[in-house]
């Protein structure tokens, strides 16, 4: 095993942090970006199944269900990949966060339909987390490492 070189951050260019929001989305509730990236690297925050923006102002579910959640969430991850200069080919690593045990199977049907092409699955964690807002069920973010 080769020994890595000793980190010296005076030796690293600064590499500026960009925020990403791709065109339509939704305000996010708080102050924080849809992703940001440094460099190669591109972190997708935390989306849910909130259609684009239509200039009421109003941040507005898909639907009730999982289904309909979880496809619109996978299409706001991706529309933050787009607009960082990335794919789904570039995604190292998922976290998933469900609010219900329940909603396992059918999600793992869902993911598994939506990377059916893909060369190679990215790395993922799925949770159970109570904590998000009424309605929503679903929650998705994402690692991704440009070329």
């Amino acid at each position: 095993m080769s020994e890595l070189p000793e980190h010296n951050p005076a030796q690293l260019p600064h590499l500026p942090k960009t925020a990403i929001t791709p065109a339509g989305a939704s305000a996010p509730p708080a102050r924080f970006s849809h992703g940001v990236r440094k460099g190669n690297i591109l972190q997708v925050a935390g989306q849910v199944g909130f259609l684009p923006a239509d200039g009421s102002g109003e941040r507005k579910l898909s639907g009730p269900s999982l289904a309909e959640q979880t496809r619109t969430t996978f299409a706001n991850v991706q529309a933050v990949l787009e607009a960082g200069g990335a794919s789904w080919e570039d995604v190292l690593m998922i976290r998933v966060y469900l609010t219900d045990t329940a909603h396992f199977a059918e999600f793992n049907e869902l993911w598994n339909a939506f990377f059916e092409g893909l060369k190679e699955a990215p790395a993922a964690r799925t949770t159970v987390y109570v904590g998000l807002p009424a309605g929503i069920l679903v929650e998705i973010d994402a690692l991704a490492v440009l070329g």
